[in-house]
């Protein structure tokens, strides 16, 4: 039995080699004489999923352009949530105070807890006023508020010395209202922004010879429309440079914020000055409220019935006589109601006068003190002095490229 399994085995082995043999061989003529009908299966599937691919793609880019539409809609309301959130924390929250207030009456609190509200609510917008004006404030305004300056060829050079200024502190929400052909071309050489009125004939003949104070006083006609399209306004006369940028140091707190022409905390922020009249014996002193005018070449306003009113009431009073377009602002901001007159209920604030300086304090008393000459101003108006372009130009050696002796020439006041 043994042997016999030995003589089997061989004959085994080699039948399995042959049925491989023939498989393979099989498998080869198949391939060569009918490759399409064996790959067909795999074929198919890799075309089915190419086509079920290119549809998913369709639909991912279909979802990507729907995705895209809502985030660029919940990036504009977060913008505008974030510009609320800005608005309602500044101030100790009085937009949302006045709101309560104006929505139900009121008890007063306990003793030194009661605070008077300060700041108006902002008038709707009104695109229809100006839709131009109102497209290029959309792009040009930050936060919806923009500088104004006001300017004809006739200050031209101080013009230019204040958009370098402009442009080395980084400031993007700055306007040139041109009053006339050539400082239109003049910006536009600059690369700034600035808006060309629609003609007007009243406005044109000031705007285009008048001199420095007739283009003042035209500034509460034309800033009227911002207002009316909700912007706040910061209005700039072309005699500033600027070192600073602004919009980091106010308050926002009141219908009007201005610098002052005070020249110390006295004469900037208000004192008691007592009047003497020895005739009346023991009533010869009166006590008396006085405080240095505000400043019309630098001030803010918000857009609120009370900035509106005073634009109005001002205009009105300069085209009625020759006014110095100063003391009319001033006075509609500070006279109050009596017999025969209602006054304007306005807020008001001035700006630090350290920060936002007028000539007088910087040449009178900060180039001479040695503290002082280390703080740096946000602007310097050259407000006080009639060599105005001269002057500026010291306050750029002085500040931006500290020439330490460039304020050092020039006298107190003007020669």
């Amino acid at each position: 039995m043994a042997g016999r399994k030995e003589k089997i085995q061989p004959f085994h082995g080699c039948g399995i080699a042959i049925a491989i043999l023939v498989g393979i061989v099989i498998g080869c003529v198949c391939t060569v004489l009918l490759p399409n009908d064996f790959f067909k299966s795999g074929s198919l599937k890799v075309a089915s999923a190419s086509c079920e691919s290119s549809e998913r793609v369709k639909m991912l880019k279909s979802d990507f352009a729907i995705i895209s539409e809502e985030n660029a809609e919940l990036r504009k309301q977060v913008r505008e949530l974030t510009e609320k959130v800005r608005l309602a924390e500044q101030g100790t929250d009085n937009a949302r105070k006045q709101v309560l207030v104006l929505g139900s009456e009121i008890k007063a609190g306990s003793f030194g807890t009661v605070k008077s509200l300060r700041t108006n609510p902002t008038v709707v917008p009104d695109e229809s006023v100006n839709p131009r004006l109102a497209k290029l404030l959309e792009k040009v305004a930050v936060n919806k508020e923009i500088i104004v300056v006001l300017a004809n060829s006739n200050v031209k050079p101080m013009l230019e010395l204040q958009i370098a200024s402009i442009k080395r502190v980084g400031i993007l929400n700055y306007l040139i209202i041109a009053l006339d052909d050539s400082v239109e071309s003049f910006c536009e050489s600059k690369e700034v922004s600035y808006y060309k009125r629609d003609p007007d004939k009243a406005v044109d003949m000031v705007g285009k010879s008048g001199g420095n104070h007739a283009v003042s006083g035209l500034k509460f006609r034309v800033l009227r429309e911002f207002l009316q399209l909700g912007y706040s306004v910061l209005l700039s006369d072309v005699d500033i440079v600027f070192l600073q940028n602004p919009f980091g140091h106010l308050y926002r707190d009141s219908d009007v914020e201005s610098m002052s022409d005070g020249h110390d905390n006295m004469t900037a922020y208000g004192f008691n000055d007592v009047f003497d009249e020895p005739s009346m014996g023991w009533a010869r002193y009166a006590h008396t409220m006085r405080i240095w005018v505000f400043n019309s070449g630098f001030f803010y306003l918000r857009p609120t019935l009370p900035s509106i009113e005073l634009l109005d009431r001002v205009a009105y009073t300069l085209s009625k006589s020759e006014a110095w377009d100063q003391a009319v602002f001033n006075e509609q901001l500070f006279y109050p109601s009596h017999p025969g007159y209602t006054g304007l209920h306005a807020s008001k604030r001035v700006m630090d006068m350290y920060e936002f300086m007028n000539s007088k304090v910087l040449f009178k008393t900060v180039r001479k003190n040695h503290e002082l000459k280390k703080l740096k101003p946000v602007i310097v108006h050259l407000n006080y002095h009639p060599d105005k372009l001269e002057r500026m130009q010291a306050v750029v050696e002085f500040y931006v490229n500290g020439k330490q002796d460039a304020l050092d020439s020039f006298p107190d006041g003007s020669d």
